[in-house]
């Protein structure tokens, strides 16, 4: 069950009460490790309220604090051209552009390789999970301007992709990873508490996607992978590690507090989440095999993309 870019970028809801749907952007500038991440949010109330269309940006210099802006919300609207519009906010198939208070930012982007599935195609089309994710354009480079504080950040290829949620609300607790490990080779995870009566007490279930040398591991469903997998989480430091096939995979994040945003807002139901984001993260991650042989060794060092959130 395969989809183009196009067709998994596109908006997923269709009128229904109780949902969430999130488009978000990551991306590093080479030339001066500032980190970007722009959030793109449509809410639909349980309670049937007005839909609602919001979001933010927030910049990571590599020196000094972050700044976090938010725009919305607006109400929501569709087009032909855009994907999601939210007042003077847009994302299109290869541009993202917009305001949010003092803070602009026009950026166009070009995929290379195709979409990554964290959670199994079949979850994303059929939506019987509570929520799905996946990353429509895991390896993307944008290039553009972003103002904010009275400073203008031209970049030009910055590493970085484009990944998607949709469901019914957040999770009860959440880690996530996106990390380019060079060479066209990239990670990305997601370990998670579904918030579902009965579900959020279980442990966090670790999804990982591995795309080495061209081969995405685990190479089958990696709901059935995660069974083989343990996350152990804490404020801005996490970890998940375990067994995919004949391999064994350790990941080690770090994010420093003096570079992590901290964001809060509502579920569908009404329920206050928070998140903890970091551009400027710090990924420890290895490749070996089941007797012990280490094949790769990663050091992602600030330029790991991470987050870690839950109840607020």
């Amino acid at each position: 069950m395969l989809s183009s870019v196009d067709d998994l970028m596109a908006s997923r809801w269709r009128g229904q009460p109780g949902r969430l749907e999130v488009w978000y952007t990551t991306l590093t500038d080479p030339l001066t490790g500032t980190g970007v991440w722009l959030h793109h949010e449509l809410v639909s109330p349980t309670d049937g309220s007005a839909v609602r269309a919001h979001g933010w940006i927030a910049i990571f210099p590599a020196v000094g604090p972050p700044v976090h802006r938010r725009f919305g919300p607006a109400g929501w609207s569709t087009s032909e051209s855009a994907i999601f519009t939210a007042g003077p906010v847009e994302v299109t198939g290869s541009r993202l552009a917009g305001s949010a208070d003092e803070a602009t930012w026009d950026l166009r982007m070009t995929q290379h390789g195709p979409p990554l599935f964290t959670f199994p195609a079949w979850a994303w089309h059929r939506g019987i999970l509570p929520a799905a994710q996946i990353v429509p354009c895991p390896a993307a480079s944008y290039s553009g301007i972003v103002r904010y504080g009275g400073q203008e950040l031209t970049v030009v290829d910055a590493l970085g992709a484009n990944a998607r949620i949709y469901g019914h609300g957040n999770a009860q607790r959440w880690a996530w990873l996106h990390a380019d490990l060079g060479d066209g080779n990239l990670i990305e995870v997601v370990a998670a508490v579904s918030g579902r009566p009965g579900l959020r007490h279980l442990r966090p279930l670790p999804l990982v996607r591995l795309r080495l040398d061209g081969e995405d591991y685990p190479r089958g469903d990696t709901l059935l992978a995660a069974r083989r997998l343990r996350a152990e989480f804490s404020t801005l430091d996490w970890r998940v590690h375990g067994r995919i096939g004949h391999h064994m995979i350790n990941v080690e994040v770090h994010q420093p507090v003096e570079q992590t945003v901290t964001v809060s807002y509502l579920d569908p139901d009404g329920t206050q989440k928070i998140c903890r984001n970091s551009e400027r993260a710090t990924a420890d991650i290895t490749w070996t095999t089941a007797n012990g042989k280490t094949e790769r060794r990663w050091r992602i060092d600030s330029t790991a993309h991470a987050e870690v959130g839950g109840l607020a």
